[in-house]
């Protein structure tokens, strides 16, 4: 898979940025876990970069890039493009810095993360609802910066960036005592996994180190297996910190040199991650925060006996996503099942369903239903919940037996998300 890359930042340029960002970041804890050591057999610490300043390592990027302009171009002012974190990075440095930003962002935004950008960014940043996806932000972004001599400030494919970001690599290497077997990092746009792995393959060059991408956005895996920059047709925006539709230039030529695996995971696996810190361990991650966790079954094997690293990159998690989060996470774990039921129509059928077909542990939370008098019986869709996986075949056959069967919904994504 490796190949040689261009261009990687030398390790003084590291340095130079955590001395840059020294007054500005958190120093981020790098704990071990309890339950998840004991899970995988192994010593695993997490880096909570989700306790950062900004609740992402964001900040590191865009702080070390505005503050290396000279002073003609930060008179300019900076302008950049987000749909939440870099933004967020953005404004708390110019912020610092007593420049003016101009920060385009999706009209979809959620109001948290907008609120948050106003607040971290104060008199000196601007916020422009623009289109409604990324790269439309971005578009906009751009011709602004033509227009008035801004500086655009990239979220990922930039050499300041990529130098910032390298930082928290520094930061692990300094926090612990034994050598590190493992690390596993989150790919977005690649800044953070370009950086780190160069801080890495310099200073901790038998660490292996595995990138993490969600299974809908997989940039960074197809660029490397074609040996190029790829622009993927069209991605599932769920894991909205890592979903991207093509890596930097830089960042690919970097981390198709440095990094040993590239995994991919699925977004219900995700959801099942976040649930799982947030009840278990008190840690609240977003969906690209949790990758690290979430690919850690996929490695159980090789792990046990070692020494672990998992990169937690933020925690900027809308707190409306939750029902969301917890769906995905039952329908990945196979206790959420949805169907059409036909029911016929007359006195007594939802008992009979109730009474004869569901199991003494399931739950139905959802049900839409329309009596229609003019067919013999009347479909529904239902949403059931099962306390453990083994109850979904006893379940389908006595629908089936008892004829109250139409269809089944959960591998039908397109019809799912029309009726529910």
């Amino acid at each position: 898979m490796k190949t040689q890359a261009q261009n990687i930042p030398p390790i003084d340029a590291v340095y130079k940025a955590a001395s840059v960002l020294n007054s500005v970041v958190k120093l981020t804890a790098l704990d071990i876990n309890a339950r998840l050591s004991q899970k995988y057999e192994a010593t695993i610490a997490l880096k909570r970069e989700d306790l950062q300043v900004v609740r992402s390592y964001k900040i590191r990027g865009a702080y070390n890039k505005i503050s290396n302009l000279d002073t003609e171009n930060l008179n300019r002012g900076v302008v950049c493009a987000s749909a939440g974190n870099h933004a967020q990075g953005v404004a708390f440095s110019c912020n610092k810095l007593g420049v003016h930003a101009t920060i385009f962002m999706p009209v979809p935004t959620p109001k948290q993360k907008l609120e948050q950008v106003r607040f971290f960014g104060g008199e000196y940043v601007e916020v422009m609802l623009v289109g409604d996806t990324f790269d439309d932000a971005k578009y906009a972004a751009l011709e602004f910066s033509e227009a008035n001599g801004a500086v655009f400030v990239p979220p990922f494919d930039d050499p300041k960036i990529v130098e910032g970001q390298g930082t928290v690599g520094l930061e692990i290497l300094h926090q612990t005592v034994n050598p590190i077997d493992y690390l596993f990092l989150p790919i977005g746009g690649g800044g953070l996994s370009a950086g780190v792995s160069t801080v890495f393959k310099q200073l901790s060059p038998d660490t292996k180190i595995i990138g993490i991408e969600p299974m809908g956005a997989p940039a960074m895996q197809k660029s490397v297996e074609k040996g190029e920059p790829v622009t993927l047709d069209k991605i599932n925006k769920f894991v909205d910190g890592a979903a991207v539709r093509r890596v930097g230039d830089l960042n690919f030529s970097i981390c198709s040199a440095n990094l040993d695996d590239i995994i991919l995971v699925e977004e219900g696996k995700i959801c099942e991650s976040i649930l799982e810190l947030y009840s278990r361990d008190a840690i609240v991650l977003e969906p690209a925060g949790a990758l690290s966790i979430a690919a850690l079954d996929q490695y159980a094997e090789e792990i046990k006996g070692k020494q672990v690293v998992c990169i937690l990159s933020g925690g900027n998690n809308d707190i409306t996503r939750m029902e969301e989060i917890k769906e995905r996470a039952l329908l990945y774990a196979g206790l959420k099942h949805y169907f059409i039921i036909r029911f016929p129509q007359r006195a007594g059928a939802l008992k009979e369903f109730v009474g004869e077909v569901l199991g003494p542990n399931d739950d139905i939370t959802h049900f839409e239903y329309t009596k229609k008098n003019t067919k013999e019986k009347g479909s529904a869709v239902v949403g059931i919940e099962l306390q453990t996986k083994s109850d979904f075949e006893p379940l389908l056959s006595r629908i089936k037996e008892k004829g109250f069967f139409g269809d089944y919904l959960n591998d039908k994504s397109y019809l799912l998300n029309l009726l529910v």
